[in-house]
């Protein structure tokens, strides 16, 4: 990441990050005791519990290591601590928090000019096609400001807004 100013910071709270993990985990750990303890009799619902059981453990280590990160807006966009760039300010059409926009809690979700490669850290932000949502394990309290700040960036670069 270059030394751009901060504008705003969002991370996971780490009450939200437990429990959103912890869910996972217990989830995928009951699967595969339901499948020591009380085993289907076909061999394919075996293999569905097996399955399943794994893929919530996977999913949950794949939450726990992506809550670790943090997003960052500056001048140039929306990335991650990673450096992984969710969206450029110049590539973004609208921002959008409404009630009934799909998006995660907490979050908010970015409208794209043109189509992105998917990506998705669990519990952090997704992208797929022209959309980038936020939220999840954040708090309101931190992602609110930072989709604010993000639509004054856009109306600035449109030029729809002086600041």
């Amino acid at each position: 990441m270059d030394d751009t100013q901060i504008i705003a910071r969002v991370s996971a709270t780490p009450a939200r990050r437990v429990i959103g993990v912890g869910t996972l985990a217990a989830l995928g750990a009951l699967l595969l005791w339901l499948l020591v303890a009380e085993p289907p009799a076909e061999i394919y619902w075996q293999a569905v519990l097996l399955l399943l059981g794994v893929a919530a453990l996977w999913m949950a280590q794949m939450m726990w290591r992506a809550t670790g990160r943090d997003l960052i807006l500056t001048e140039h966009g929306l990335s991650d601590s990673s450096g992984a760039m969710l969206a450029r300010v110049e590539d973004i059409a609208k921002v959008d928090r409404s009630m009934f926009a799909m998006k995660p809690s907490n979050g908010f979700l970015i409208q794209l000019n043109e189509k992105q490669p998917r990506a998705w850290q669990p519990g952090l932000w997704w992208r797929m096609g022209k959309r980038v949502a936020v939220g999840g394990v954040t708090a309101g309290r931190d992602t609110k400001p930072m989709a604010d700040a993000l639509s004054m960036l856009v109306a600035r670069h449109k030029g729809e807004a002086q600041f």
